[in-house]
């Protein structure tokens, strides 16, 4: 089961040029994308209604897509607007159209009442367009696994030490607990991690030496959006506090998550920093080494998924699995109003 009333990222802008029908399979639903000549995005459901070919097997025309199969055409309302050799167009010769906003050069996608779609809901992130702050950017990555237990490792601090042993994890941090708390539709679990060593990724990164105090804070906007903050400063120097060292390490990973059908998922991201903002050498090298640490996630997570799939006895739960209960809960009841609702109107 997904959420529906909620944005969700349908691909990164550059994958959707003029010209090229792009499918997508979205929340179980499949989906085509195409651009208008005006630049402008458009979303249709991704089937014929005379014989459901594909339309993304089709042609776009104009800013019209034109059926592969017998030439029908739909507008980017999804209104059929020609059947070549017929004058009459049947009323029922239509596709369901959805919601676009570009945004964060991403393209996000409403798949639920279009009357509830509203911009405002999309994230804000103020760092994006910020000169003082560095950006670096991925390939949207395809993951063999529900997207619950993608979110589940995007709340999950003590995974780090055990999956991201030669990169972002450090042994000495195993023991540290972890705070779970909940704001709204939000899940947040953090950790401060005092006097400690820095691990082998954020070594040849961080502006000073010796040890560190470090901020671990994973926050899940639900249904699947994860902000991901990280603070570096020098031992002893009052971060917990708010006392930000000159030399502070400030990294925020924003991690989107678009349910393709129950056992797949599409994983969007990006990372703003404090540091070297006008590097393209420190962008080009981050972004490698975090294709690396997700690809090390991806490994377990799509070996978690064929576990679940065929397991004979139910998972046990751990106190480190707060935040993941957590969200499981709020996503369970955020579900059943959406469909409560439905069913009243």
């Amino acid at each position: 089961m997904f959420l529906k009333n909620t944005w969700y990222v349908a691909a990164w802008d550059h994958e959707v040029p003029y010209g090229k029908l792009v499918h997508r399979k979205i929340l179980g639903e499949n989906v085509v994308l195409y651009r208008k000549r005006d630049g402008s995005v458009c979303a249709l459901e991704d089937s014929c209604p005379h014989r459901k070919l594909p339309l993304s097997m089709g042609t776009l025309v104009g800013d019209d897509v034109q059926c592969g199969y017998h030439g029908l055409k739909f507008d980017c309302s999804g209104a059929c607007v020609e059947v070549p050799a017929y004058k009459d167009i049947p009323k029922q010769a239509r596709v369901r159209a959805f919601p676009i906003v570009e945004r964060w050069n991403w393209i996000w996608i409403w798949m639920g009442d279009p009357a509830l779609a509203d911009e405002a809901l999309i994230i804000d992130i103020p760092e994006y367009d910020n000169p003082e702050w560095g950006i670096n950017r991925g390939p949207a990555m395809d993951i063999a696994c529900n997207y619950q237990h993608m979110t589940d490792n995007l709340v999950d601090p003590s995974h780090v030490s055990f999956v991201h042993k030669t990169s972002l994890g450090d042994a000495e941090t195993v023991d540290t607990p972890v705070k779970t708390e909940v704001e709204g539709d939000s899940v947040i679990v953090s950790r401060w991690l005092m006097d400690c060593n820095l691990a082998p990724f954020f070594q040849p990164r961080v502006k000073f030496e010796g040890r560190a105090d470090r901020l671990q804070r994973y926050e899940l906007r639900l249904p699947s959006m994860a902000v991901i903050g990280d603070i570096i400063a020098p031992a002893g120097s009052g971060a917990p506090e708010g006392n930000l060292h000159p030399d502070v390490f400030l990294l925020d990973s924003y991690n989107f998550i678009t349910p393709v059908d129950e056992t797949h998922c599409r994983y969007y991201w990006f990372q703003v920093r404090n540091f070297d903002a006008d590097s393209k050498e420190a962008s080009d090298a981050l972004t490698a080494d975090f294709i690396e640490a997700f690809n090390e996630d991806i490994v377990v997570l799509e070996a978690v998924q064929k576990g679940m799939d065929n397991a004979t006895t139910a998972p046990i739960n751990l106190p480190i699995d707060a935040g993941g209960f957590q969200c499981k809960k709020i996503i369970k009841r955020m579900i059943a109003q959406e469909q409560a609702m439905q069913a009243a109107e």
